[in-house]
């Protein structure tokens, strides 16, 4: 039997069809992290069931990309039974819907947050409320293992659900703004703390001698001097060149990269289970909107520095297929973990201080992402309705969980893709076409790869292993730095060259997990061109970049008067008007109580804003 998991958006289907499936999907305190359909098989009673987590709706009818996955398979599958879940604080505003799409089915309500609710004031007596509606109720919060397969089998004997019924034994909750609420809408005080925690979390990250680079150090060490100090006695000599001089140097390069990478993810997964990532959204679409994008766009954006195909994946919760297509057009910029290794890797040739050095790569990234989205805004903006996510103390067991996945995750990438590159790697490096013992420059990579060599050659790196390592990114980021520690040992070039190369891995197309991420919203034609493009304009970056370091600001000019006369000739499109100076709509307490941004309607006697004039075809 197949059961759908329905409701409005973060309410917690995901968390229910993780603990009913024991499968480990991602979950959050934001609108969006579900775009489609998930299935597993789990308990249901004594026996087996197959659970299907939809994305969140808000109308039968489906108005966004999700929404319109839910309708259809609902409307695919009618006799299906359905969980549908639901906070205590909203379950009143959302029985409209529960009856609209589980009409003539058999059905169950699972009520979520009851806690916080119950703490608000509110009270949800369950058994009156299933008798007053005439379907089985559930505490999604109390009931956990077998106790909650158990009470799902309730839908075997539920009756279908007909006609709408009135609501008894639920009392709500106290409405209303805490002063923390109130005081992170103020744009004024929430882009400082915002931009505080930013800075707080890199320098605990990449300052020396801060946690992440202490314990940085302490895995270095432990593959550098403690490992590869036992692996060099290894008496047959083709084993200690596998050992010694491949896999030790390449894993524990990456390997050490690892507490900096878990500690990122441990303040993105903060910011979104804190409820802080859905304000910093509102607060910025004015500005996203200039460059046309909108507020939902920073979810995925922010998304970009943990996984780069994790964020494409979370941009079908735009409502515009247009604003989707060109915010997967701006996240390989973004720099995800996968490129933290590289960054720190060739840091050291270019600034003394990793920290600088980093947060100048990730600001450029971000700098030359909203550039893009600039570049190729040609069409008006969709509207913007965004529902902000409660504020809440982030479980730390929750954090814990997500980052001993994240860890999982990443260890097993290090133990297969990354190890088979760099088995391949040394094999092809270590022997020649005769399959004897040599040197490098001898070796069938080296044959195979000089003639690639010239691609860096204007960035002062003349250079087949080079141009190897950096190409080899294009598989997996974490393998320049990988085949970087097994080919070269410490980078041989410059600072100009170093800082050149970190532009090109910064620029270049995404892995190939992201591509195919994209092609799964945007169709492969499309995502290979954009991947093509992406890497054929990350070359000429990475030129620029070594000119400018060499030479000067006068080498831009060629490249940035170009895309100044764009920006100044560029025809200004129909766009949404908005109120101006004075008139500007500030977010009040009223719009925010039922968890929706939306535009205010002007006062009396206000004057409307002016309206630009559409532009005859």
């Amino acid at each position: 039997m197949k059961i759908y998991l329905v409701g409005t958006p973060n309410a917690g289907k995901t968390t229910l069809f993780n603990a009913l499936t024991h499968a480990h999907a991602r979950v959050g305190n934001w609108h969006g992290v579900t775009v489609g359909a998930l299935e597993r098989e789990g308990a249901f009673g004594d026996g087996r069931a197959v659970y299907v987590d939809l994305p969140g709706i808000y109308t039968p009818q489906g108005s966004s990309m999700e929404e319109k996955v839910t309708a259809r398979a609902l409307r695919d599958d009618p006799h299906a039974p359905v969980l549908f879940v639901a906070e205590c604080a909203s379950l009143p505003r959302t029985l409209p819907l529960f009856y609209a799409l589980c009409r003539d089915r058999r059905a169950a309500i699972v009520l979520t947050k009851r806690r916080p609710f119950e703490r608000r004031g509110g009270r949800a007596d369950i058994p009156a409320m299933a008798k007053s509606l005439g379907v089985p109720i559930l505490d999604g919060e109390s009931l956990r293992g077998g106790e909650l397969a158990r009470a799902v089998a309730c839908l075997v004997q539920a009756a279908p659900v007909r006609d709408a019924h009135t609501l008894h034994g639920y009392v709500p909750a106290r409405e209303g703004e805490t002063g923390a609420e109130r005081l992170l809408m103020k744009g004024g005080f929430a882009l400082p703390f915002f931009f505080a925690l930013l800075a707080a979390a890199f320098f605990l990250t990449f300052a020396p001698y801060a946690p992440g680079d202490a314990m940085k150090r302490g895995v270095e060490a432990l593959f550098s001097d403690l490992l590869a100090g036992q692996a060099r006695r290894i008496p047959s000599p083709v084993a200690r060149s596998l050992i010694a001089d491949a896999l030790l140097p390449g894993l524990g390069t990456v390997l050490g990269f690892l507490p900096q990478i878990l500690m990122l993810f441990a303040f993105l997964t903060l910011l979104e289970e804190s409820g802080l990532l859905s304000r910093l959204a509102a607060l910025t679409d004015g500005a996203f909107s200039r460059i046309g994008l909108n507020g939902r766009a920073v979810f995925s954006l922010a998304m970009g520095f943990g996984c780069t195909a994790a964020a494409i994946l979370t941009t079908r919760g735009l409502d515009d297929r247009r604003v989707q297509r060109r915010t997967i057009l701006c996240l390989p910029y973004i720099s995800c973990s996968a490129k933290l290794p590289v960054y720190l890797t060739l840091s050291a040739s270019f600034f003394e201080n990793p920290f600088a050095a980093v947060c100048l790569l990730y600001v450029l990234g971000i700098a030359i992402s909203l550039l893009v989205a600039l570049l190729t805004d040609n069409a008006p903006r969709a509207p913007f309705v965004m529902e902000l996510a409660p504020l809440q103390r982030p479980s730390l067991q929750f954090l814990a969980k997500s980052l001993l996945f994240q860890a999982k995750q990443f260890i097993i990438k290090v133990a297969t893709v990354i190890l088979a590159f760099l088995l391949t790697s040394w094999l092809f490096s270590s022997f020649d076409a005769s399959f004897h013992l040599c040197g490098v420059e001898e070796s069938m990579l080296a044959g195979v790869c000089r003639g690639i060599g010239w691609l860096f050659a204007p960035a002062g790196m003349n250079d087949w292993r080079i141009a190897y390592a950096a190409l080899s990114g294009l598989i997996a980021k974490e393998n320049v730095a990988g085949a970087l520690a097994m080919l070269c040992g410490e980078f041989p070039y410059g600072a100009a060259s170093a800082f050149a190369l970190c532009v090109f891995v910064l620029t270049c197309s995404p892995c190939v997990s992201a591509i195919a991420a994209a092609a799964h919203e945007l169709g492969w034609r499309r995502a290979l061109f954009y991947a093509l493009l992406q890497t054929a304009s990350a070359l000429g970056m990475c030129y620029l970049s070594y000119a400018l370091w060499r030479g000067g600001a006068l080498y831009a000019l060629p490249f940035a008067l170009p895309v100044l006369l764009y920006c100044l000739m560029r025809k200004p499109h129909e766009g949404i008007p908005r109120p101006r100076k004075h008139h500007a709509r500030r977010v009040h307490g009223q719009h925010l109580r039922a968890g929706f941004l939306l535009p205010a309607p002007p006062a009396q006697g206000e004057k409307r804003p002016r309206q630009r004039r559409a532009r005859q075809p």
